[in-house]
């Protein structure tokens, strides 16, 4: 049985490295890493991960826009998305529940639980 693959976009490369460590030791997953939202496009289109980790506030494409173009690409619409925000409070979980989002982690992140969540994403 081959490891679960998780795309992580985040423009933190301290956060991407933390969280791609964290994921292959707790999960035994395999870990791709994007430091912007185009790039987690083309790396999800092409490696068709099982989930994907994304930082909500970003330069260039923020995690919603990211978020509307997977879920608008048939190729990738069917691939969970749990969002990582560092101010949960601001988020706006009423959109993000419409366009289907996993979950919600805040910044910073109980390893546990970030892998407790993205098990939790992947059934």
């Amino acid at each position: 049985m081959t490891a679960k693959q998780i795309l992580v976009i985040d423009d933190d490369s301290d956060i991407r490295k933390l969280i791609q460590t964290c994921l292959e030791i707790m999960g035994g997953w395999q870990v791709l890493t994007a430091k912007s939202g185009n790039e987690g496009l083309l790396l999800a289109q092409t490696a068709q991960p099982d989930a994907i980790l994304l930082d909500v506030m970003m330069p260039d494409m923020d995690g919603t826009a990211t978020v509307q173009k997977l879920k608008a690409n048939p190729i990738t619409k069917h691939i969970p998305v749990i969002l990582l925000t560092a101010r949960e409070r601001t988020a706006n979980k009423a959109l993000f529940a419409e366009l289907g989002i996993k979950g919600i982690i805040s910044k910073p992140f109980n390893s546990h639980k970030l892998a407790a969540q993205v098990e939790a994403a992947l059934v």
